[in-house]
Formats: structure tokens, C-alpha cells, sequence
């Protein structure tokens, strides 16, 4: 089965949301059996600006899905979401 790239830009202002709702956010991607990582991108302090999540869909409609139901979007976390096709080349899942 195919692997997405769901890469996610967060607001600017959206640090206290996204703490706030993080709880949420990972019950949400650990009870996702399509999962295959998932990380949060940092600025140079070390602070969340934003995340990665790697998911195994059938299609670039159900891992996009995936993004849509995410609680970070729903409490509007993030500023810009885009799904890619992604194809692994080095590493392991």
C-alpha cells in the first residue's frame, strides 16, 4: 500500500492550541492503524511550529482524510496542510 507525506505548518500564534490540544492529537494518531510515523517540526528553540505524519493509505483521499480528522486541525492548529505521495528511499519504517 502506498505511503503519504502529511505535512503540516502550524498558525502563527497557535503554540498554546496546539499544547493544549497535543493530548487529543496523540490519542488520535495512536489509534491510527495507518500510521507509520509521526513527529512535530521544531524552530531553532526547540518549540513546535508544525508536524510530519507518514501514513499508509490506499489512496491520497484517505490520507488526507487522515489530516482532515486530526484534532489539531479541527482546533485550527495548523495554517497550511498538504498530502504527498512519498516513497521511501533510505531507512526503515
Amino acid at each position: 500500500m502506498p505511503l503519504y507525506a502529511i505535512i503540516c505548518k502550524d498558525k502563527p500564534g497557535a503554540l498554546e492550541t496546539r499544547l493544549a490540544t497535543r493530548p487529543t492529537h496523540l490519542d488520535y494518531l495512536n489509534n491510527s492503524p495507518n500510521l507509520k510515523l509521526a513527529g512535530a517540526l521544531l524552530d531553532d528553540d526547540g518549540n513546535p511550529i508544525g508536524s510530519i505524519i507518514v501514513v499508509e493509505a490506499e489512496d491520497k483521499a484517505t490520507a488526507q482524510a487522515q489530516a482532515d480528522n486530526d484534532p489539531f486541525t479541527a482546533a485550527g492548529v495548523f495554517e497550511s496542510v498538504e498530502v504527498h505521495f512519498w516513497r521511501l528511499a533510505i531507512g526503515s519504517l
